[in-house]
């Protein structure tokens, strides 16, 4: 049976991380210089349907919600998906024919859906809470919090993605990716803080934030 979360405000928790900080820079060049169309990118968006649901809310747990992401970070997935950063065979080939304003519209289509509104496995949300809100300090483990926001909600301006609400499955499968360095470009500030909190992650750890997450809304 699960349980749904509403989600805590923790005051100013680790807002000032050092690991924050020094990754929260503007989002990618494209997307601040071009201007997404929401209306254009509903159009756009028929292609992403079968797979993220017509309004961005997946019905299958190991693809992704799109629905109230940051306009800024959906187009730099995407754009990563074209360059060949980040590695996915279907989303290389949907990306491979957008052009930077295709990506732009369809971030700012999917940033005006409804975000969804998940529920967490009531037996994980101790250790998942522990672990979002204060990280695990004796494993050098930051605190989701410090990044995603208390609620989950992400810092679109500094390129920190919404959570909240997210499917568990799809968060484990990318926690995963970035400790085995499957995912993350060691490039890329934000990239490589990831690899570096996933890293000493257990997948029971793992399991546990991945649900609370689920259930933040």
């Amino acid at each position: 049976m699960k349980m749904l979360l509403s989600a805590a405000i923790v005051g100013a928790l680790l807002s000032t991380s050092a690991l924050a900080a020094s990754a929260a820079k503007p989002a990618a060049a494209h997307s601040d210089a071009i201007v997404g169309d929401a209306a254009a990118g509903s159009a756009k968006a028929a292609a992403c349907v079968a797979c993220h649901g017509p309004n961005g809310v997946s019905a299958n747990p190991l693809w992704p919600n799109l629905a109230g992401q940051g306009a800024a970070y959906t187009a730099s997935q995407l754009a990563a998906f074209k360059s060949g950063a980040r590695k996915d065979a279907v989303m290389a080939g949907m990306a491979a024919g957008l052009s930077e304003q295709d990506m732009a519209d369809l971030g700012a289509h999917f940033a005006k859906q409804p975000a969804r509104i998940g529920s967490a496995n009531p037996d994980m949300i101790t250790e998942g809470q522990a672990i979002y809100r204060s990280g695990d300090n004796d494993n050098s483990i930051s605190a989701c919090a410090a990044c995603h926001g208390p609620a989950g909600k992400g810092v679109a301006s500094a390129g920190f993605p919404q959570i909240a609400g997210q499917h568990a499955v799809y968060v484990t499968a990318q926690l995963k990716a970035y400790r085995s360095a499957e995912r993350g470009n060691a490039k890329d500030p934000k990239q490589l803080m990831m690899q570096n909190v996933a890293k000493n992650l257990t997948d029971a750890q793992i399991d546990a934030v991945s649900s609370y997450i689920e259930g933040l809304n």
